[in-house]
Formats: C-alpha cells, sequence, structure tokens
C-alpha cells in the first residue's frame, strides 16, 4: 500500500514507519519538525530510513492547504495516518489558539485531501485525553465525553467529530485510536519518563506531584504501533478504539521502577498535582482485542529498561 503518515518524524511516527517499511508499504511522511523540542532530534528518528527506496519525505505543514494538495498530487496515497499534532496537554494551557488550529484546522485539512484524492481509510490518532475527569474506570469507548479538562483534549476530541462528519457526510472510511500513555524510545524529552531519568542520570531530585496516586496507564511503543498496523487490515465506516496497556502504573510506583532500573534512589521535591492533569487513565481495551486481535505484549518494567538502554546510547553519548 501507499501510506501517508503525517507527524512521522516524531516519537510513535517513526517507530511506525520504520514498520511500514518492514511490511513492504510505500511510506510518505508529512511533518513540518515545529521548535517544540530539537527537530534535529526527530530527524535523527528517521536516519535509519532516511534512503530507504520506497519512503519519501515531506517538509511541510499541515495547516497549508496548497503544500498538502502538492503532496498528495505526486505521492497518491491509498491510505492516511494522521498523527501530527502540537504536543504536550500542559503547554495547550499557554497556547489554546494554537492548539486548536493544529489539531481542528489541520485535522480538517487533512480530511479534505482524503475525501478530494479518494483515500481508501483515514487512521487518526486520538488520545485518551478525551475521557478527562471521567468516573468510571476503565475508560470505555461509550463512556460519555464531557469531562475534558484541557485544550489538547478538547482538541482531540473536536478532531475526532470531524472524523465522523467526514464518515458520516461523505463515505470516508475513519478510524480513531485513543492512545493511552505510550512511552518508549525516542518519546519526547517533556514525558515524565524521560524527564525522570536524565534527572535521576543527573543526580538532581525529581518533581513529584501531588500524592503519587494519580495512574498512568503506560502503553509500549511497539504495542501501539502494533495497533495502527491491525487498524491498516481493519477497515469501518467509523469506528473509535482504545489502545492501552490496560494496567495503570501509579507515579509512585513508575518512580520506583525507573529507580530500580537504573540502581538510584530519587530525591523528591513535593508538588501540587499540576493543572490539566488528570487524575488517572485505563484504558478498557476489549474493542481492540476484539476487532483488532489488539494484545500488549511490554511489560511496564520492560519499556523502561528499553527505553534507559535507548537513552543511554542515543541522548548521552551524542
Amino acid at each position: 500500500m501507499k501510506i501517508l503518515v503525517t507527524g512521522g518524524a516524531g516519537f510513535i511516527g517513526s517507530h511506525l514507519v520504520e514498520r511500514l517499511l518492514r511490511e513492504n508499504h510505500h511510506v510518505c511522511v508529512v511533518d513540518n519538525f515545529d521548535s517544540f523540542y530539537d527537530p534535529h532530534r526527530k530527524r535523527r528518528n528517521l536516519a535509519a530510513v532516511n534512503n530507504h527506496p520506497r519512503f519519501r519525505l515531506y517538509e511541510a505543514d499541515i495547516l497549508d492547504p496548497a503544500g498538502l494538495r502538492g503532496i498528495f498530487t505526486e505521492a497518491a496515497p491509498e491510505r492516511v495516518i494522521h498523527l501530527a499534532a502540537r504536543a504536550n496537554a500542559r503547554m495547550a494551557l499557554k497556547e489554546p489558539a494554537l492548539y486548536s488550529r493544529v489539531l481542528g484546522e489541520g485535522t480538517i485539512n487533512m480530511l479534505e485531501m482524503a475525501r478530494d484524492f479518494d483515500v481508501e481509510q483515514f487512521i487518526f490518532g486520538s488520545s485518551s485525553s478525551v475521557y478527562g475527569l471521567n468516573a468510571k474506570v476503565p475508560f470505555s469507548e461509550d463512556d460519555p465525553i464531557s469531562t475534558t479538562i484541557s485544550p489538547y483534549a478538547a482538541g482531540k476530541r473536536a478532531a475526532e467529530l470531524y472524523c465522523h462528519v467526514y464518515a458520516h457526510t461523505y463515505g470516508l472510511p475513519v478510524t480513531c485510536l485513543r492512545f493511552f500513555n505510550v512511552h518508549g524510545p525516542r518519546q519526547r524529552p517533556d514525558l515524565a519518563i524521560y524527564t525522570f531519568v536524565r534527572l535521576l542520570l543527573q543526580n538532581e531530585p525529581i518533581p513529584f506531584y501531588g500524592d503519587g496516586t494519580s495512574g498512568r496507564d503506560y502503553t509500549y511503543v511497539d504495542d501501539i504501533v502494533a495497533g495502527v498496523v491491525a487498524a491498516l487490515h481493519n477497515v469501518f465506516p467509523y469506528m473509535v478504539i482504545n489502545l492501552g496497556g490496560n494496567h495503570p502504573v501509579l507515579l509512585r510506583d513508575m518512580i520506583a521502577t525507573i529507580e530500580d532500573v537504573l540502581g538510584i534512589t530519587a530525591e523528591r521535591i513535593m508538588l501540587p498535582p499540576q493543572p490539566g492533569d488528570v487524575p488517572r487513565t485505563f484504558a478498557d481495551i476489549r474493542r481492540a482485542e476484539q476487532l483488532l486481535g489488539f494484545a500488549p505484549q511490554m511489560t511496564f518494567r520492560e519499556g523502561v529498561a528499553c527505553f534507559v538502554e535507548w537513552y543511554t546510547r542515543e541522548v548521552l553519548s551524542a
């Protein structure tokens, strides 16, 4: 298949691109290499595939419809996997208008291209953040979405609704995948595991928000990628599917696991909970199991060990 991946130079996207190329697909990436974190690091994410004969990189912005039209004309993708987003839910509190544009207008631009160019399937990378303060756990795709608490989450939910409009009105097959707390090699430097590993290796104290009982359904990046690839082989008129680890890890246990892997005991700086943070995420993955054969393989500790190995090799030695 010819597959276009937006945000393909990012954390999840670069792992997905490598997997798609291993499965003999033709892959083109659209990425604007924004400055939220070092663009050089994102370029390094694609170093292993840059010269692959079935790979093409377009440095472009999803907010540029004319640029996108030229890319779609040249690349003629059969499938689109839309992962591009302005990252970090906390930063969205400072720049809500920018996040709204990227998540809303950017997604509409991609849906328009998919409709105009008769794309066979559109996969949207959504987020568990849409569940917000949902009191019921685990979070199910059928739960009401009415308690989002950040502009980022609201933008992801709006994008899901736009996806539904294009599926219902234009017959564009769309699958929205709600990712739960993805971790592993290449993760962004603003994410918790990356931050804690960096600080511990620098013998610096770590921030400890709240009482340590907030929980996250950490999901290893290879398991997420397996779910995305499975979605490529199961086309639905419109479907929302959770991709999660189905095993929440408390903040205090997450830090204890990192300490154990590194063999270092952390000094903690006690801080109040952060605005925009939800108290927990927890995926009900029964739909993913039934429709996609989804089955997370990596334990949290194994995933942390893989990240530490990558960080030591790729970041400390860079």
